[in-house]
């Protein structure tokens, strides 16, 4: 019994290809349900999301698995195998084990260390929970990288440091006002970044949004997505005494905030803080705001520069994470090779056994009812002993090959002297 991943993802195929071959979340229980009843499959995870789409099996056959699963990914998709196969890759023992981890830490993530893939991957296995999909194996293993990810976050600084503009005005935000609840933050333009720097800081807390745009329908469409108020582009130079935060990115040849606006503005607020975010190239905002009191401009090349250095603290963060996976990985896979090794032991103690039972009860046929109740106790005792004792050393050094590389070959000369049936891995919860 072997894990196996095989998967694409953004670093190896581009969207369209990962479009094709995304399973809707609805039907994920399904899917893994059909994935487990593969030949040579015992149990099965499906992820998908934008970036990546993933199987984690536990298979009986290394080779006839893997091809297993690249072909229902290509069948269910109904792309060509020579198309997909490009694309794939594929992962097998402490290789899998170690990716997954990887994955569900946010280790191979497109930005390092963001949060939504632990959630991901879990959603991913309670869905195939729901398809029964899963068994002792992958039980055991999803929990194993979950409480991986669980470490990497806790006793690492990987998710702590903002590594895109957008999230790094955010933290600059709460550094200046603290917490950012009950503050206003307006957006002048509609676009993408300032879209999604108006949603990280609504996310942290802003209550209040205004969105003012050459195109007075885009500002409306966007201030009703935060619930929040349109205003004129001609006029929004009047509202600016009612914001703490401003964001600032149009298409403008020159300046569209200047510094006697704030200036007056200021004055209107009794000179509370003000922080302005120009993440537009031209800059939307005049740089000699910056030299007023209270208040705090910074453009793209500040958020640029604080993204770099988060980046590299990143880094070093993630170096401390590796070693916690490659912590995890060993212990995982020492637990996993038990598993191979466990049923040979189990089926050679009740073959013991049963001979044990067999002679005993020959012995207690010829002896008629001559045996008290205490000697026939001694007896069961002493034939008991007597298995355990002769069994003793084997079941250490099989334990101990589960250490070890050939261990497979070794259980089989241990099986066919014995004339024990073919092993499996057990089915049961711990």
């Amino acid at each position: 019994m072997e894990i196996a991943v095989v998967g694409l993802s953004h670093k190896t195929a581009p969207v369209e290809i990962r479009e094709k071959v995304a399973f809707a979340p609805d039907i994920l229980h399904e899917v893994a349900k059909s994935v487990r009843g593969l030949d040579h499959v015992r149990e099965a995870v499906i992820l998908s999301t934008c970036n990546r789409v993933e199987v984690y099996a536990a298979v009986r056959s290394r080779e006839d698995g893997i091809e297993a699963l690249i072909g229902y990914i290509a069948q269910y998709h109904e792309i060509p195998i020579e198309e997909l196969r490009p694309h794939i890759y594929v992962f097998i023992g402490v290789d899998a084990v170690r990716h997954v981890f990887r994955v569900a830490s946010s280790l191979d993530s497109m930005v390092v260390g963001e949060p939504q893939i632990l959630g991901q991957v879990k959603d991913a296995y309670e869905k195939a929970q729901q398809g029964s999909a899963t068994a002792h194996v992958l039980n055991r293993f999803m929990h194993k990288a979950f409480s991986t990810a669980k470490r990497v976050r806790t006793e690492t600084r990987i998710a702590q440091s903002a590594v895109s503009v957008s999230f790094a005005a955010v933290e600059l935000a709460r550094k200046i006002f603290g917490e950012l609840t009950g503050r206003t933050v307006m957006v002048i333009g509609a676009g993408e970044m300032c879209e999604l720097a108006a949603t990280h800081l609504v996310e942290n807390g802003i209550s209040s949004v205004m969105v003012t745009n050459r195109t007075y329908a885009r500002a409306e469409k966007l201030a009703e997505q935060f619930s929040g108020k349109a205003v004129h582009f001609d006029a929004f130079s009047k509202h600016l005494d009612e914001v703490d935060i401003i964001i600032s990115s149009t298409g403008a040849p020159g300046h569209v905030l200047h510094a006697a606006d704030v200036q007056a503005a200021m004055k209107q607020r009794r000179q509370k803080p003000m922080f302005l975010i120009d993440i537009a190239v031209p800059r939307d905002i005049d740089p000699a705001i910056n030299s007023l009191d209270n208040v705090y401009l910074y453009d793209v090349d500040d958020l640029q520069g604080i993204v770099e250095v988060n980046k590299k603290e990143r880094a070093k963060e993630a170096e401390k994470a590796e070693e916690i996976v490659r912590q995890e990985v060993d212990s995982f896979l020492k637990w996993l090779k038990m598993l191979d090794v466990t049923p040979t032991i189990r089926q050679l103690r009740e073959q013991f056994d049963g001979i044990r039972r067999s002679e005993l009860d020959k012995t207690l046929k010829v002896m008629g009812d001559n045996l008290s109740k205490k000697e026939l106790k001694s007896l069961e005792a002493m034939t008991q002993a007597i298995v355990n004792k002769i069994l003793h050393q084997p079941t250490i050094c099989l334990k101990a090959l589960a250490d070890e590389s050939d261990a497979d070959l070794s259980l089989d000369s241990v099986r066919r002297v014995f004339g024990l049936p073919e092993a499996d891995v057990i089915d049961e919860e711990e």
